[in-house]
């Protein structure tokens, strides 16, 4: 890589590193300059997903204040996504690796239809409670919100793409948390995943180390600054960025 490239690598991974704590589409913008300087494509997937771990550490250690507000919560996005991620490690290293391109454009679109309308569909259940009745807000994670939980781990440890945007799905429907704390929670469960896909490439993958170095120093900027911008966005205009992301991201992969 050039100098020039090697600049262009590090801002790639700062612009990530805020994504990933804001929208929770990183690979969006790095892993497409990682290809652009000459890595094989193999080789920029592995090598994005371990730089970004980075984004996500600074960005939960950014989001730390709202993940100590819910700690029964948090440690059970860790617990859930962890082991989901290892189960779809093995499903990565098991099953061909186009199994689920397929699917996965339009279950991120779907994702995306979830968090636009999750305001009015939760106001329309609520009414449904009896007049007078003020339904008590869930601040715990219900079995059937674990086991969605798990499941976006799976598909995170499996291949990763939007899994910041079902998760806030996930944790939107599933419990009645401010939308900072939220994306907080999201940010963290997305570093579950890529820590563990991370090890595993570490293991058996070929890695370009400098391109990981590049990617690194960048994302661990953009991840913290990612979380100070991240918790002050109006809940509309974060659920709209969310929005938008994900249906770039669907777009891009229909298209690629």
């Amino acid at each position: 890589m050039t100098g020039l490239e090697q600049l262009a690598v590090v801002a790639a991974g700062f612009g990530a590193g805020i994504l990933t704590s804001t929208v929770g589409v990183a690979s969006l913008l790095s892993f497409p300059v990682l290809v652009a300087v000459g890595l094989p494509p193999v080789v920029a997937n592995v090598s994005n997903t371990i730089g970004m771990v980075p984004a996500g550490a600074s960005g939960s250690f950014g989001y730390r204040r709202e993940l100590r507000e819910h700690p029964r919560v948090t440690a059970t996005v860790i617990a859930t996504c962890t082991a989901g991620s290892v189960v779809g490690a093995v499903l990565l290293l098991g099953l061909p690796a186009g199994v689920f391109e397929a699917v996965v454009p339009w279950l991120i679109l779907f994702t995306c239809l979830l968090v636009g309308a999750q305001p009015r569909i939760s106001t329309l259940l609520r009414r449904r409670h009896p007049a007078g009745e003020v339904p008590a807000d869930r601040t715990l994670m219900s079995p059937l919100t674990k086991a969605f939980s798990t499941l976006v781990g799976v598909y995170g440890g499996y291949f990763g793409a939007g899994s910041g945007v079902m998760m806030v799905a996930v944790l939107g429907f599933g419990l009645d948390l401010e939308l900072r704390v939220v994306n907080g929670l999201k940010t963290l469960a997305i570093l579950c995943g890529n820590v563990l896909a991370a090890l595993i490439f570490i293991a058996v993958a070929d890695v370009d180390w400098r391109a990981v170095a590049l990617l690194a120093s960048g994302s661990v900027v953009g991840g913290y600054v990612g979380a100070r911008v991240g918790r002050r966005l109006p809940p509309s205009l974060f659920r709209a960025l969310v929005v938008v992301a994900g249906v770039t991201a669907a777009a891009s992969m229909l298209l690629g």
